[in-house]
């Protein structure tokens, strides 16, 4: 079990830890304890660096596998051993800009259920750069330069972004919990991250936040359109 650091921490850059697996075959580090968000909702996973033994090893992705993260290396330098010590960069730049682009999206999400009642039904996103489908029937010029307002006036208001993990029941008594058209979280699943947005939006998350809307900074809309009777998909694009 890969204990995840940046759960509580979106701003850790470094961190240490030790080898408990590897998987050779595709060049693969597992670790007790990692800040590399390995991707998920969305998120593209986190880049960096793992030090050990004086060798540094890229890590062009990370990704989940069960309770584990497997960290993957770029190169053909001899992995480390298991119970090896490690140290870990991420890619600040990177991150900051995913951790940006991510909050911009629960923004967005937070304004049209906020002021059109619109569940979300899909959405992705790449560093600085998102897309978000949500349940309209019409959408017209003039609906989205007011979402554009209402978006960047939430960015201006300078709402905290805070984050919990709470017992499922518990995260389950909160009102419109989920802003998804389908409920994606798993039954077997005992806690429950919550990402809120204070006075705006709240909702089930696993992926990295800045702590205040003002450090998105402005957010553009940059087109729209009809993906299906009821589903219409808003990009947005930050500086």
């Amino acid at each position: 079990m890969t204990h995840l650091l940046y759960q509580l921490d979106s701003y850790l850059t470094e961190f240490d830890a030790v080898v408990t697996a590897l998987d050779e075959e595709n060049r693969g580090i597992v670790l007790d304890q990692t800040a590399f968000y390995p991707g998920g909702g969305g998120q593209p996973p986190d880049r960096g660096i793992l030090s050990s033994s004086g060798i540094e090893y890229t890590i062009n992705r990370a990704k989940k596998a069960g309770g584990q993260v497997v960290h993957y290396v770029q190169g053909d330098a001899p992995l480390p051993l298991v119970g090896a010590a490690v140290n870990g960069k991420i890619d600040w730049d990177l991150r900051f800009q995913l951790m940006r682009t991510h909050t911009a999206m629960h923004i967005l999400c937070g304004v049209i259920f906020r002021d059109y009642g619109a569940s979300v039904t899909g959405g992705d996103m790449d560093p600085l750069n998102g897309r978000m489908d949500f349940e309209f029937e019409t959408m017209q010029k003039e609906l989205v330069h007011s979402i554009e307002q209402a978006i960047n006036l939430e960015v201006a208001n300078a709402r905290p972004v805070k984050v919990d993990i709470l017992p499922r029941e518990e995260a389950f008594r909160i009102p419109d919990f989920i802003r998804t058209k389908i409920n994606l979280l798993p039954e077997g699943i005992s806690e429950v991250r919550v990402v809120e947005i204070v006075g705006l939006d709240l909702q089930a998350d696993g992926g990295t936040h800045v702590h205040n809307t003002s450090e998105v900074g402005a957010i553009r809309v940059v087109d729209y359109k009809s993906k299906g009777k009821i589903n219409k998909r808003i990009y947005v694009q930050l500086d």
